[in-house]
């Protein structure tokens, strides 16, 4: 019996110290920061969400789903769009390359790209090395500027969840089961980073949320180019 009681304390304890040393760092390479803007309400918008699903787990890439709510008043309304996505796909349309915003739009690194489901190799030699730590509710990132890196940087927390479906009941995509992975729920901007730590506490939102969320979550934070806005190093922390 006391064995069993010693058992269960430990349980909260270990799980507990597994959450403190929850941890991730750069690699050598920056991997590739893939902003996929899209709507439930958009026809052609269900294969870009499919192919993002696929790069959600991969190690060399970063991928976030900005749903834009301009579709919104076409026939149905999707429950993840945010009028702060839709202001962030014209303000990075600026430099992206890209004369006008459409869906579903694919940026890579800050460009426009519309040669997937095909995507460059993430072969660029970092300029900004990166850390991510988790300490209980709270998660930090430790950036190091290196040879080449720009003057300014600056940078984004973003919040993503996976797992999401929604079955479409109206407009384009009528009748249709979606599933969505990568989609992000909360962004906190960093307007300059210097040499200390960057701290980030998640909130929830419950305007955003459809009950409590249990759906997988990863918490990813994108060091930019202050001056382009072009991201150069990215990360994502898994726990």
């Amino acid at each position: 019996m006391l064995k069993v009681l010693t058992a269960l304390l430990l349980v909260p304890a270990l799980a507990a110290a597994a959450e403190a040393t929850c941890s991730a760092r750069s690699g050598p390479t920056a991997p590739l920061v893939v902003e996929l803007y899209t709507s439930e309400g958009c026809s052609s918008c269900p294969p870009a969400d499919r192919w993002l699903s696929t790069l959600a787990r991969r190690s060399d890439v970063v991928a976030l789903a900005f749903h834009v709510d301009y579709w919104d008043r076409l026939g149905w309304v999707d429950r993840f769009a945010s009028p702060e996505w839709t202001l962030r796909q014209q303000r990075v349309g600026r430099v992206s390359g890209s004369s006008f915003v459409y869906t579903p739009q694919v940026l890579v690194n800050g460009r426009d790209h519309r040669r997937w489901p095909a995507l460059p190799h993430a072969s660029a030699p970092a300029a900004v090395s990166l850390e991510l730590l988790r300490e209980g509710d709270d998660y930090l990132a430790r950036v190091q500027p290196l040879a080449g890196a720009p003057r300014e940087l600056s940078g984004y927390w973003a919040v993503t969840e996976d797992g999401h479906r929604t079955q479409v009941r109206s407009g384009e995509n009528a009748g249709a089961a979606l599933q969505h992975d990568a989609v992000v729920r909360e962004l906190q901007s960093v307007e300059r980073i210097a040499d200390r730590p960057l701290r980030f506490s998640p909130r929830v939102d419950p305007e955003r949320l459809d009950g409590p969320s249990k759906r997988p979550r990863r918490i990813q934070f994108v060091v930019v180019d202050a001056r382009t806005g072009l991201p150069l190093q990215a990360l994502r922390l898994d726990c």
